[in-house]
């Protein structure tokens, strides 16, 4: 057993007036698609502690093997050095008593100087899942909070179903909550199981227990009604002083209360300080580090932190924040360590071209016909099929050429193919030929891939590797295709669209043609350049 003084749960540094729980290890684990290795655990509780979260709810130490070795391993390796780890697990079980409960000692033994407590709140639920009486369950609280206190550790109680338990009988709810909290709980925490809840409702419900029972209340909200974070705020504004979220709002069906822009909002619309100084504009960058632990594509459009958050794309909207950003912005995105983009497409006016042109970087220097021009090119280059919003590559590409009066040439293309032959076998063939000129050069070159656009693109690079080393680096990571509306069947005009990388960083390029090959061969055209302008290398011609 741990003594109270390791320094692995040294209280947090964040005051204790208010406490962030986060819960992405146990609650947020529970995401369909979700499976988290002990190794995953402790990555993930590094950022959480990085990030300035006061406690970290690790998993069920004793219910699984994974969260006993996550227990044993997180005091080894983790110096925490801001949060405290918590243990969660359930109350004593009926009949029963605490001291002599195994999991009740599987908490103890985790070291946890912090212990949750799920308990029953919910009549219904005591009757029939518990299958004990009424009077008991309040026995089985108070005994397992009083038995933890003994032995030294901060108690935390989580009332399951509290708000339906509360609808369908309020005063034997608010018995469990007094239990909890004279048993000597620091916090008994009203959880919304169900997610059902609305923001008016847990408003009203969280401001009257706490004048009838005068514990320190906390929030735990699922989102089933799309409400979680609405709902842990309204809980805020009546009282609660102990938010529990996830990371990325993770959870069992459609998931939790979103850590992220309940911090944001708590310290930037409230002015509640809740992490350590400068640690929220490490938010956008935390958020996107625990989605590739998670293995889940970050969610573009998620607040804050989203890479859509802070994007902008009418043209009404760029005029105006070209006069002042803050005009269709409701924070500075630094903030949160997040960036303003500005989209381009067909509804695309002056000020987008503008802005995004200073964007990357490319001084158009007032030219208005220029940038008229760039305009009118976009525009007529959307109706044909193209995307720009998606492929900031290719549009950066049209706009140097338009800026610098001709386009940048690395290679020029003399001819290419590509073979699919079907075998007898069952199996298929795919081989693909290019025919280029670069530096006064002929290259031809032909090589197999697993399909004919990986053929091209191996083909691609074995012609130009030799001449363009930089080109080596180069690595296709995603491959989308659309048939457009408005056209007919097999013959419909394709889009496609691939994202490259070089190990630093990442672009989108896009091709349209009236098949899918020739609309890849114009993306990866425009991949290639862009990465060997990217890497600084001279135009060829």
């Amino acid at each position: 057993m741990t003594d109270a003084t390791d320094e692995h749960f040294a209280p947090s540094r964040v005051d204790d007036d208010f406490h962030v729980f986060d819960t992405t290890l146990r609650d947020g684990a529970q995401r369909e698609g979700i499976n988290l290795t002990v190794a995953d655990k402790l990555t993930i509780a590094r950022h959480l502690d990085d990030f300035g979260v006061g406690f970290i709810e690790g998993g069920w130490p004793g219910a699984n093997p994974r969260d006993t070795e996550f227990f044993a391993r997180a005091q080894q390796e983790i110096d925490f050095k801001n949060a405290q780890l918590v243990a969660f697990g359930a109350t004593r079980r009926a009949g029963g008593k605490a001291s002599e409960d195994p999991q009740v000692k599987a908490l103890l033994d985790s070291g946890a100087q912090v212990i949750t407590l799920v308990a029953k709140s919910h009549d219904r639920h005591v009757e029939l899942a518990l299958r004990t009486t009424l009077e008991e369950n309040l026995e089985m609280v108070r005994d397992t909070v009083s038995h933890l206190r003994a032995q030294g550790r901060r108690v935390f109680v989580d009332c399951e179903h509290f708000f339906d338990g509360y609808r369908a009988n309020p005063e034997y709810a608010k018995a469990v909550v007094r239990t909890a909290a004279e048993a000597g709980a620091d916090v008994v925490v009203l959880c919304d199981t169900n997610g059902g809840m609305l923001p008016a409702q847990v408003q009203a419900v969280v401001a009257t227990v706490l004048a009838d029972t005068g514990a320190r209340l906390g929030i735990h909200a699922q989102d089933d009604t799309g409400c979680a974070v609405a709902n842990t705020l309204a809980a805020v504004d009546a009282g609660a002083t102990h938010v529990q979220c996830t990371a990325n709002g993770y959870g069992e069906r459609v998931g939790n209360s979103n850590l992220f822009p309940v911090v944001a909002a708590l310290e930037l619309k409230y002015g509640k300080k809740v992490l350590p100084e400068g640690a929220l504009s490490e938010m956008t960058r935390i958020s996107h580090a625990i989605a590739e632990v998670v293995n889940l594509t970050p969610s573009t459009h998620q607040p804050y932190v989203g890479v859509s958050a802070f994007a902008h794309k009418a043209g009404l909207h760029a005029s105006a924040i070209k006069v002042d950003p803050d005009l269709y912005q409701h924070i500075d995105p630094e903030l949160v360590g997040n960036t303003m983009r500005m989209l381009v497409s067909d509804m695309a006016g002056r000020a987008s071209i503008e802005l995004k042109g200073k964007e990357l970087g490319i001084d158009l220097g007032g030219d208005r016909e220029l940038v008229g021009r760039v305009v009118e090119r976009v525009k007529e280059r959307e109706l044909k099929g193209y995307t720009y919003e998606a492929a900031d590559a290719s549009f950066e590409l049209l706009l140097r050429a338009e800026a610098e009066g001709r386009a940048r040439s690395y290679f020029r293309v003399e001819s290419w193919r590509a073979i699919v032959e079907d075998r007898p076998d069952g199996t298929h063939a795919n081989e693909a030929t290019v025919k280029l000129w670069a530096k006064g050069e002929r290259i031809v070159a032909t090589a197999e891939g697993n399909g004919p656009v990986n053929a091209l693109d191996r083909a691609l690079r074995v012609a130009l590797e030799k001449i363009y080393p930089q080109l080596a680096q180069l690595e296709l990571v995603d491959y989308k295709v659309r048939i457009l509306e408005g056209k007919h069947g097999t013959s419909s005009t394709t889009r496609v669209l691939i994202s490259t990388s070089d190990g630093a960083g990442e672009w989108s390029t896009v091709g349209v043609a009236e098949n899918v090959i020739a609309a890849s061969w114009g993306a990866l055209e425009d991949a290639y350049t862009y990465g060997l302008l990217r890497a600084g290398v001279e135009p060829a011609e």
